[in-house]
């Protein structure tokens, strides 16, 4: 009876470990807009996707990298570290959002964006391109341009693209905080829904 037990016992741990041992990250690479800026970070969309990943059955977990306030040149920087720590399989980049609002080049948005995900691939990690949209004032040609940076970068290497991580919250000032460029709480659940149309054909691949 003891032996049988024993059996059991070892034959459970042999079933539980390999889920525990193969459980990867994904890690989100962003600014404010992923940072739960102006609310607890149990609120933010990153958050709600690790109890989705959770609740949905898959054996992943939401690891954020964000700051607020950072570029694509911060996020450049500490992308090698932020590798490191989570040894990520899958890297969403959401980067670019103050870059314009600084009126970076969007020469230079793209090449720090392609730059990160070269670092990220070298690691053996696939990824996502977060795109955003800038106020019309900046100007037609800007904003173009600056929309095509997260386009050409996901095209030339074949990468999901969401191209406005913003989609059907920057357009509702309801879903908004007072100063017009962070989303309330309650937007939190659609930006995670916007990530996630591109997000989830990656972790079933």
């Amino acid at each position: 009876m003891l032996l049988i037990r024993f059996g059991i016992a070892v034959l459970l741990l042999f079933l539980l470990t390999p889920v525990q041992a193969g459980e990867r990250t994904v890690l989100v690479l962003g600014d404010s807009l992923s940072a739960a800026y102006g609310m607890d970070r149990e609120q933010g969309w990153v958050a709600l996707l690790d109890e989705r990943l959770r609740q949905e059955g898959f054996d992943w977990r939401a690891a954020n990298a964000s700051t607020s306030g950072d570029t694509t040149r911060n996020g450049l920087s500490r992308l090698p570290r932020a590798l490191e720590q989570h040894e990520p399989a899958i890297v969403v980049i959401a980067l670019g959002g103050n870059d314009g609002l600084r009126g970076v080049g969007p020469g230079e948005i793209e090449n720090n964006l392609q730059r990160m995900v070269d670092t990220a691939q070298e690691s053996s990690a696939r990824v996502l391109i977060a795109g955003v949209r800038i106020p019309p004032n900046y100007g037609r040609a800007y904003t173009e341009r600056f929309a095509n940076a997260f386009a050409n970068v996901a095209t030339e290497n074949d990468l999901p693209l969401v191209a406005r991580i913003l989609d059907g919250i920057a357009e509702d000032s309801s879903l908004m905080q007072d100063d017009g460029i962070h989303p309330r709480a309650e937007a939190q659940e659609q930006i995670l829904d916007n990530i996630w149309s591109e997000l989830r054909p990656m972790l079933e691949d």
